[in-house]
């Protein structure tokens, strides 16, 4: 609000609420004295980034989401600097400067329901959140970064500066030279990491609920930055932003990824164009907006289930994932997820295959059930938050499918139910394969498990993958296994990504069935058969 006397400083609050998930012509929307309100969708993903000024966020109640901005100008802006981005599964907050706005400083303060997987990004500005929302990554790349836990926390957490200082509160926590701190409260429920590289972060119990009710009448979404005592504040001009004010960036496209072969040599057809493709919803055609050849790169990330492995299983493994590596494309980026009780990044996604061979060569064996529908939610996330440029991306999954939710399976099963997971995977715009691992042996007791569980197992891996618009490879020998990667990497190559804006816009949650053909004899192309209009 203050800058140096020459200037009269303006300040714009914006206070609205934030589009759903999926917007439709039926939405309700209305403008409140906090400003406009619009439902959140419960379990959805939520971003937000801010390289202009500080992000103040705190969890609630609420099944919506609410923001108002703080603009320190030194003249009013044309239009609004916040833009919304609408996507399956993601709410995207952002900031925009255009190039004949003055220089700004833009305080976000945010509301963010306990359902939401919550992502918040800087610049060399701070990160408040108090309470924790279902999942919440942190990244500050110089601000200081704090968090508030409430009196009874339950949250698996990882904090790390690189060259900042970590401090804590919290008992029972492994710290590294004051630089890296993991530990976990209560049961873990919920997943917190926090990285920065230059900040100092601060991790500490505050009083009261972490969730807040919906705040009153009252409350002023302008916290004006203190002064110094009898230094006098210049005129400010304070105006007021709407609903009609925000940028909204309305992307509910329908993304499919096919892949193309020939029906007699199941080889790969390449050189296809948009114009060899039709695309039809429900019998209706429409109209193809974007189109990637079967040459763009991707984003892969391989998820590995190393539950119940031995070191002579897990060399098996490590041996077949370097073979994968191998084979990849050089311009296709790499991650490796692994898991048994809890998933583990081995490596995030990277263009570097050296590095990334020394991961998979330090993977060892992992204690815990087989939480596989969580580890597979996990690897969406990771693509959700870290792919860039708008890559293609897949989920290579290897696993015997025995989630512990299975009936006949013992141990803990996963937090996500299995339906969930198969809805998040319809809802992933990118590629999901599924390589399913026999690993049935004869149950000599009832503590065993049953044949009716690997048969699950099977048929579900078998699901995921068709739901995901992928290939299902079955694996009878771990000796098999380098070869099916080899055919992930070969069938990547063969698929080509459409996306179109449905002709018909009723979001009724009604399945739409997809149908696309290809204008080449014996052309065969396999993907996701339809979605629902949530």
């Amino acid at each position: 609000m203050f800058s140096l006397p020459s200037k009269r400083v303006f300040v714009l609050v914006l206070c609205f609420a934030l589009l759903p998930l999926s917007v439709s012509a039926e939405a309700t929307q209305s403008e409140t004295s906090q400003g406009i309100r619009i439902e959140f969708v419960a379990g959805s993903h939520l971003r937000i980034e801010n390289q202009f000024g500080d992000v103040d966020a705190e969890v609630w109640k609420e099944n919506y989401v609410t923001v108002s901005a703080t603009v320190e100008a030194s003249k009013p802006l044309a239009r609004s600097p916040v833009v919304i981005e609408n996507r399956k599964q993601l709410l995207s907050i952002g900031i925009v400067r255009r190039p004949t706005d003055p220089a700004v400083v833009i305080k976000l303060t945010v509301k963010i329901p306990e359902s939401a997987h919550a992502e918040i990004v800087t610049g060399k500005h701070s990160i408040s959140l108090r309470g924790t929302p279902s999942s919440a990554s942190l990244r500050s790349i110089g601000g200081d970064v704090t968090v508030g836990f409430s009196e009874s926390p339950n949250a698996d957490i990882l904090a790390r500066s690189v060259t900042g200082s970590v401090a804590s509160t919290l008992p029972d926590f492994r710290t590294s030279s004051g630089h890296v701190l993991q530990g976990r409260l209560g049961a873990g429920a919920q997943t917190l990491r926090v990285n920065t590289q230059t900040g100092a972060i601060s991790l500490a119990l505050i009083a009261g609920p972490a969730a807040v009710s919906k705040p009153g009448p009252e409350e002023s979404p302008i916290e004006p930055p203190r002064k110094p005592a009898g230094t006098p504040a210049p005129v400010s001009d304070t105006q007021e932003i709407g609903e009609g004010d925000v940028i909204r960036v309305d992307s509910q496209l329908v993304t499919l990824n096919l892949s193309v072969v020939d029906r007699n040599t199941s080889r790969g057809l390449v050189g296809l164009t948009q114009s060899d493709f039709r695309l039809f919803e429900n019998g209706s055609e429409q109209n193809i907006l974007q189109f990637e050849s079967s040459s763009a790169p991707f984003d892969l990330m391989l998820l590995i289930d190393l539950s119940g492995s031995t070191r002579d299983v897990v060399s098996l493994i490590r041996a077949a994932a370097l073979r994968f590596i191998n084979a990849a494309r050089s311009f296709d980026r790499i991650g490796i997820i692994t898991f048994a009780g809890r998933p583990t990044l081995v490596a995030p996604l990277t263009l570097d295959r050296q590095a990334l061979r020394q991961r998979v060569n330090a993977i060892e064996t992992e204690a815990g059930d087989t939480k596989l529908y969580d580890a597979a939610d996990f690897a969406l996330t990771q693509l959700l938050q870290d792919t860039k440029n708008k890559r293609r991306t897949a989920v290579v999954l290897m696993s015997d499918g025995l989630d512990g939710n299975i009936p006949g399976v013992q141990g803990d099963g996963s937090k996500l139910s299995y339906d969930d997971l198969v809805n998040r995977v319809r809802e992933f715009d990118g590629v999901l394969y599924a390589l399913w691992l026999n690993t049935e042996y004869e149950a000599l007791s009832p503590l065993d498990t049953q044949p009716e569980a690997f048969d699950a197992g099977h048929d579900r891996m078998k699901d995921m993958a068709d739901a995901g618009g992928g290939a299902f490879y079955e694996v009878e020998r771990l000796e098999d296994l380098a070869g099916a990667y080899e055919r992930v990497v070969a069938d990547l190559g063969t698929v080509y990504s459409l996306a179109y804006r449905p002709s018909d816009k009723t979001r009724d949650g009604k399945w739409r069935a997809i149908r696309v053909t290809v204008n080449r004899p014996n052309a065969l192309a396999r993907g996701k058969h339809g979605y629902y209009a949530n």
